[in-house]
């Protein structure tokens, strides 16, 4: 059975953006990829006092989706999202279940508040998604501030730091 990444979209996205992203991540991972049709964050992901998402709660939802152990889901959604040790987060993924989710939210703009050109946003959505996909995949957060498995603590951390992942990361990729 060949491994597969399923997207879902999750709340009002931009469904041109979700189809160059799925195109891009098959050719990059060479897996199969299918689009689930768009759902509902839900509710109880919803923090009123932070006016923002909780996306473990998200990922506990998405696992609910997988249908074999050769699958690996990503969420991604426009919303704010958070974990309570941090004030938001771009990402999160379970490396026992392969779920994944990623949040468009703090990648469309710098600290400025100036809108990112579109090449630069789409940089930025890539390889969060490919990072969040490499933590399903067994990987950890690389040392190496090159590598697409560096922790971006803030958006320069993410435009400076590559596509792909290094060699050292390449080595331990465990797909099943």
């Amino acid at each position: 059975m060949r491994n597969k990444i399923v997207i879902v979209p999750l709340g009002e996205i931009d469904y041109i953006l979700v189809n160059r992203l799925a195109s891009s991540l098959a050719s990059f991972f060479n897996f199969n990829l299918e689009i689930l049709q768009g759902l509902e964050l839900p509710k109880e992901a919803y923090n009123e006092k932070r006016g923002q998402f909780y996306s473990t709660v998200i990922l506990s939802k998405l696992e609910l989706l997988k249908s074999d152990d050769h699958e690996r889901i990503l969420g991604i959604t426009e919303e704010d999202l958070y974990v309570p040790t941090l004030n938001f987060v771009l990402g999160e993924a379970d490396p026992e279940s392969k779920v994944a989710i990623i949040s468009l939210f703090n990648l469309k703009q710098d600290y400025s508040s100036i809108m990112a050109s579109e090449p630069v946003y789409f940089d930025r959505i890539f390889k969060e998604a490919v990072h969040e996909l490499g933590h399903t995949m067994n990987l950890h957060h690389c040392p190496n501030p090159k590598c697409v498995m560096y922790f971006s603590q803030t958006i320069d951390d993410t435009d400076r730091k590559g596509k792909r992942f290094c060699d050292n990361c390449q080595r331990h990729i465990t797909l099943v």
